[in-house]
């Protein structure tokens, strides 16, 4: 930046202007994980972009999931993990130690980094005020997955009381039920749950690719736009499959519960965040 003259500086503003003014005191959860989280240089983008939204009166949540720290302090403590169709099952030690990373370790260490630009953050998770509220879920045939859970209830209070005080939520997506049972859940479903019961003007996954693409092998058939409708005949088709049918599920289900825009984006390209949202291109895929 220290190359750019002041000229070029003041032009980035302006032409950056309209969107800050359409997003200004609008709520923008960010799912963050994948790449974005594992490699320093992109966590710090990241952590200064959501630091920079919110200067600027953009009200933003960020929702983490942390499943690669799972696995580690897994195989530190010996656990091993299970898999029933693709799904972790998960045990009473293992939800112990969903519960430390999570909601320890990685939920603190993004709150920390937030406070390192200078943000104001609040670590909270599914647990406070029953915010997640979950029940067991099971296996495509009803395998019993141990405590994963299903969200059924949002209470978003806690969230609201934080963005309204110009407090930035940072979310671990630990679920529990009406007995404050632990439950693990997934981080995009919760993410999208949490947007459209906040009313949210766009939601953001961050991921590790470029968005959905036509050809999975070929970055250049990036699909910008996706209307939800045609989901069900690109599932057909074979554009979606594997680990991008849940993702584009909860986009889906994020819009059709009031979100007005959702978006995958790659986490891997620095400030990746800001050009979705303060430029007319915006990046990845957009759902409608």
């Amino acid at each position: 930046m220290q190359n750019i003259s002041n000229e070029v500086r003041a032009r980035v503003l302006n032409d950056a202007l309209p969107y800050i003014q359409k997003y200004n005191n609008k709520i923008v959860v960010v799912k963050y994980g994948g790449n974005a989280m594992t490699n320093d240089t992109l966590k710090m983008a990241v952590m200064s972009d959501i630091v920079l939204l919110t200067l600027v009166g953009v009200k933003v949540v960020l929702v983490h999931g942390g499943g690669p720290e799972i696995n580690d302090m897994l195989k530190k403590l010996g656990i091993e993990s299970k898999f029933i169709g693709g799904l972790r099952y998960t045990d009473e030690a293992t939800v112990d130690v969903v519960k430390m990373v999570l909601a320890g370790k990685v939920n603190k260490e993004l709150v920390s980094l937030l406070g390192q630009y200078n943000g104001t953050a609040v670590g909270l998770c599914g647990l406070d005020e029953k915010m997640l509220l979950a029940e067991r879920a099971y296996g495509p045939n009803d395998e019993d997955l141990g405590y994963v859970g299903t969200i059924r209830h949002v209470n978003v209070k806690p969230i609201v009381d934080a963005l309204n005080n110009g407090v930035i939520p940072v979310i671990a997506t630990v679920a529990c039920d009406e007995k404050g049972q632990a439950y693990n859940v997934n981080a995009d479903t919760a993410a999208a749950r949490i947007a459209a019961e906040l009313k949210a003007e766009n939601l953001i996954l961050l991921t590790d690719i470029a968005g959905l693409l036509r050809d999975k092998d070929d970055p250049s058939t990036l699909i910008s736009q996706v209307n939800v409708s045609e989901v069900p005949f690109m599932k057909k088709r074979g554009i979606i499959s594997g680990g991008m049918i849940p993702k584009i599920d909860c986009c889906v289900e994020a819009v059709r519960r009031g979100v007005k825009k959702t978006v995958i984006i790659d986490g891997r390209v620095p400030h990746s965040i800001l050009i979705e949202i303060l430029s007319s291109e915006g990046i990845g895929t957009q759902f409608r």
